[in-house]
């Protein structure tokens, strides 16, 4: 078993074996992909479970994505948090998009040396994106309205059954400026009541209904 990848198991016990083995074969993937192209800082690829994959699985401790979801994930940079998600909700469909080609060439091998089939990963700026989805996520790309100016045509206005559908959006640090400038209604969760590692202290999802 990889270093770190208990925090993942202890915080989703029920993942199945296929998921477990995605889950454990990241470290020595990301490591791998790291010393030819740098998608994930140097300091931070010791704590890849805990600082992006766990990060990433945040979002699932929000919602839980039924079958048959589509879901963007812009500026995926080395496919966070598209990579952990899709690999917990495999019966979703994810698209991962950078405008930064050698950071997507990351994620293609990723997906495909783990077996997941439902990432497709794709070199491409927002605006040039055609196609509709019900959630967009995102992790610290770019302010909240300037996301929302540049991607809220892609979102399917049917609502989810529990959720409208939306952004989920991971942010850092104080957002009371940012949340005023975006001015929609929104929510913020702090992502240390589901994880208690002070890492995540100052770390927020962010929903905005659509």
């Amino acid at each position: 078993m990889s270093s770190g990848v208990q925090v993942v198991f202890d915080h989703f016990p029920d993942l199945s074996a296929t998921q477990r083995k995605q889950f454990e074969a990241l470290s020595g993937l990301y490591t791998e992909w790291n010393e030819k192209i740098n998608v994930i800082s140097r300091k931070d690829i010791d704590q890849l479970y805990t600082r992006h994959i766990l990060h990433s699985l945040a979002i699932a401790r929000f919602i839980s994505f039924p079958p048959g979801s589509r879901l963007l994930d812009i500026g995926t940079g080395g496919g966070f948090p598209g990579i952990p998600l899709a690999i917990l909700f495999p019966e979703s469909s994810f698209f991962l998009a950078d405008s930064i080609g050698k950071k997507i060439k990351v994620v293609q091998e990723v997906a495909q040396a783990i077996g997941l089939t439902n990432v497709h990963a794709e070199h491409i700026r927002a605006e040039q994106i055609k196609e509709k989805f019900d959630f967009i996520v995102s992790r610290a790309v770019a302010r909240t309205k300037q996301l929302y100016n540049w991607t809220h045509r892609m979102i399917h206005s049917t609502d989810h059954p529990t959720l409208a559908n939306g952004y989920l959006l991971l942010k850092g640090g104080e957002l009371d400026e940012e949340m005023k400038e975006l001015g929609r209604s929104h929510s913020v969760v702090a992502i240390s009541d589901y994880f208690e590692d002070p890492f995540f202290e100052t770390k927020k999802i962010v929903y905005i209904p659509v």
